[in-house]
């Protein structure tokens, strides 16, 4: 299908839906689950995904939606290879630290690429929308603004790294970048303050999944940006069996030799 500003305004209505629901949770005592995994899951999570599946499910005529919260209900891309690519609630530990910095992600996939992306931060009232070809904005409460990854600037490197999941190889990673300053950030946010020029570069040298990048990869490729994985390869997403992400670098126009990121 062919993305247009009526689909972008649907699917950003959508995310602001589901963050309103989400902060509802937000605004009182919630429970907290523990899944599979030993990641945490709460009410939030489930009412954000309830609402999203709702409202995307015939929104382009039955697009499958392969969220975090339904993987196994996911049947594969469509004959089209497209397919929503959703994380109702992105940043759960924060959310339940009650820091503010979590998002809710939502991705149209095309061939194994994010063409559309909308990461919204509820608590924040900001809104991230990417379109890679078209343009990159970011929406506040001074209303909409264009946006476009950062140049030089003549300091040190601006590095964001996550506050959950520190690690002995992003300490090593940093040494060798040399001079830089941290920018901690919670969630997908980490990737949007790539895109808004806020930050150089964000190294990720742990695991995520395919929902966790998805659509804060299309609005940092939309303001002028790489997310590229070890052999400088975007990231893909046409393999939805596999939904682990390899490392990766996210950064903007100040490009150097940088340190090796591999696994």
């Amino acid at each position: 299908m062919k993305i247009n500003t009526a689909l972008l305004q649907e699917i950003t209505a959508i995310a602001e839906e589901a963050g309103q629901a989400i902060m509802t949770i937000y605004a009182r005592d919630f429970s907290v689950e523990e899944k599979a995994d030993k990641s945490p899951l709460t009410e939030a999570d489930q009412a954000a995904h309830g609402l999203i599946i709702e409202r995307l499910g015939p929104l382009l005529g039955g697009v499958p939606i392969l969220s975090e919260e339904d993987t196994e209900g996911f049947p594969g891309p469509d004959a089209q290879g497209r397919y929503w690519l959703v994380d109702p609630l992105d940043g759960t530990k924060e959310f339940i630290k009650k820091n503010g910095e979590f998002t809710v992600n939502i991705a149209l996939i095309e061939n194994g690429r994010p063409s559309l992306g909308v990461v919204h931060a509820p608590d924040l009232g900001r809104t991230y929308i990417g379109w890679p070809g078209e343009g990159a904005w970011r929406i506040d409460t001074d209303g909409k603004h264009t946006i476009t990854v950062v140049g030089e600037h003549g300091g040190p490197w601006r590095v964001v790294g996550s506050r959950s999941h520190a690690s002995p190889k992003m300490a090593q990673w940093l040494e060798q970048l040399g001079e830089h300053e941290m920018v901690p950030m919670g969630s997908s946010l980490k990737l949007c303050l790539v895109a808004e020029g806020a930050a150089d570069v964000y190294p990720r040298l742990g695991p995520t999944s395919l929902w966790d990048t998805g659509a804060a990869q299309a609005v940092v490729e939309a303001a002028g940006g790489k997310v590229l994985a070890p052999h400088g390869e975007k990231l893909d997403y046409s393999r939805t069996d596999e939904v682990l992400n390899p490392h990766f670098l996210a950064y903007g126009r100040r490009v150097i030799d940088w340190p090796a990121w591999g696994d």
